[in-house]
């Protein structure tokens, strides 16, 4: 397990951004940097690396637990296929198992999506899947298992109203099913914040 799982509210004030929407991120009440010297810190023009390691960091750190070389192997990935390099990127993020359960609002974070895969709670056509990393093609369906159906945090998650269903995915809560109908491009995907995968193009192909 990454240790960002540990660290993660300080993402945000490291980024500046409240970058998953949260009302109860850390950024909402401070703004400013982590740390002693938080406030303190220049807001000086960034360089062209620097923002592209930003943009790189915002995106990684969106989806929680990736490591860096499994961020950089999506990366190669998508710059093998055809068509738009940032474009594929955000496809094979959003298709990743973790991010659809995410997506589909079982569970409240993506932290606590691939908690939820690594436990054994998902399945996938039928077959249980407990690899959060594992790229779902279009037409697969997701689904929370019968015995996991009555997790509070499914129940509470589900019911919450501090995300909206992402419309790629044909979702029914009564039966906790979750099917891929398309893979989406960048504007189809509910990022609070404005992500950049043409600067994280960038800053890889440097």
């Amino acid at each position: 397990m990454s240790k960002r799982l540990a660290t993660k509210y300080k993402i945000d004030r490291r980024l500046g951004e409240n970058i998953w929407g949260r009302p109860k991120s850390p950024f909402n009440r401070r703004n400013y940097g982590p740390g002693e010297h938080g406030q303190r810190r220049s807001g000086g023009k960034m360089s062209d690396f620097g923002t592209q390691l930003r943009a790189k960091q915002k995106l990684k750190g969106y989806y929680g637990n990736i490591t860096e070389k499994q961020f950089r192997g999506i990366y190669d990935a998508a710059a093998r296929v055809k068509g738009d390099t940032g474009e594929n990127i955000i496809g094979l993020l959003e298709s990743r198992l973790d991010t659809i359960v995410y997506r589909a609002k079982f569970v409240p974070t993506v932290f606590a999506a691939r908690q939820f895969v690594n436990h054994g709670h998902i399945l996938v056509n039928g077959h249980r899947c407990n690899i959060g990393s594992r790229r779902l093609k279009i037409g697969d369906v997701v689904e929370v298992r019968e015995k996991s159906r009555t997790l509070n945090i499914v129940l509470e998650s589900i019911q919450s109203q501090e995300r909206e269903l992402a419309d790629y995915l044909d979702v029914d809560h009564g039966k906790l099913t979750a099917k891929l109908t398309r893979v989406p491009q960048l504007s189809d995907v509910p990022y609070p914040v404005q992500m950049e995968p043409n600067l994280v193009v960038e800053f890889y192909s440097r």
